[in-house]
């Protein structure tokens, strides 16, 4: 005795149930009364290439040039903070508070050689 034939429609629309709808194989093989050895076949017959794999692929990409963008501009924001240092050791931001509010001038700063920032 022969088994069931099916139309190609037929099996690829069984195709379409697993790949875009997310129904299990086993669900569909059983909803639709075929084994899910057919299924398989059907999926690997007519079934796209698998857009998940490509999807990672493409985040995986994505996230490598997100954490090479992410190194670089820490490195960028490591240099900045250095510069704001004057070259006694300083924070430029602290010595200039200090200086606008006329309770500490430069020479007293060169003078001491005291660390200004907290």
């Amino acid at each position: 005795m022969r088994g069931k034939r099916y139309t190609d429609e037929f099996k690829q629309e069984a195709v379409k149930q697993v790949s875009e709808r997310g129904y299990s194989v086993a669900d569909v093989a059983q909803r639709l009364g075929t084994t899910t050895h057919s299924l398989y076949a059907w999926i690997k017959k007519y079934g796209k290439a698998n857009p998940g794999q490509a999807g990672k692929a493409d985040l995986e990409t994505e996230n490598a040039r997100l954490k090479a963008d992410l190194r670089r501009m820490t490195e960028e924001r490591d240099i900045l903070k250095k510069a704001a240092v004057d070259s006694i050791g300083h924070c430029n931001r602290c010595i200039k508070i200090l200086i606008c509010r006329g309770l500490l001038d430069e020479t007293h700063i060169y003078r001491r050689r005291t660390r200004l920032c907290f």
